[in-house]
């Protein structure tokens, strides 16, 4: 029996060093992640052109909660959860996030954003997470060949109900 508590032991201690080094390797070198801008392509403002309406999009609100018992200052905001289908060639239209916080991950499929941080569309594969708050503005189109799947949590003020898009 003592043979097995160790033959349990090495491959645990393998695993926890090798996850260190992964870590430490991750925070050792600036990684450029997907859902970033390419380094030197960020951009001040919008000097884009932006679609101002859906195409091939599909907005569902699976549950919403009314934040107004948390007090005056939350008073007709609402927390949802939404799943978003956005077809090949589908478009999400123009919107900003000054007074809309979300965060989105999209599930299959893939997305490109362009945003007007950005000089050049920013591409979400699956698996890719992003956070939209403050000075952000952007649309987003499905380049690809299958439905890009994306799930998105954000916090609606009461000002925004009536928005039926972002």
């Amino acid at each position: 029996m003592a043979s097995k508590t160790i033959a349990l032991r090495v491959p645990l201690k393998l695993a926890l060093t090798l996850g260190l080094l992964t870590a430490t390797a991750a925070f050792s070198v600036a990684p450029v992640f997907a859902g970033d801008c390419p380094a030197g392509r960020a951009a001040t403002t919008d000097i884009q052109e932006h679609p101002s309406k859906p195409v091939g999009v599909t907005d569902t609100v699976l549950s919403a909660i009314d934040l107004s018992p948390k007090g005056e200052a939350w008073k007709g905001n609402m927390l949802r959860l939404r799943k978003l289908v956005v077809q090949p060639g589908g478009v999400v239209p123009w919107h900003e996030h000054t007074a809309r916080p979300a965060n989105i991950i999209v599930v299959e499929g893939s997305i490109t954003e362009y945003a007007s941080t950005c000089k050049v569309g920013i591409e979400h594969p699956a698996g890719d997470v992003t956070a939209e708050f403050g000075q952000l503005a952007h649309w987003w189109k499905n380049n690809g060949k299958v439905p890009a799947v994306l799930y998105s949590a954000d916090v609606l003020p009461p000002a925004m109900h009536n928005d039926h898009m972002m």
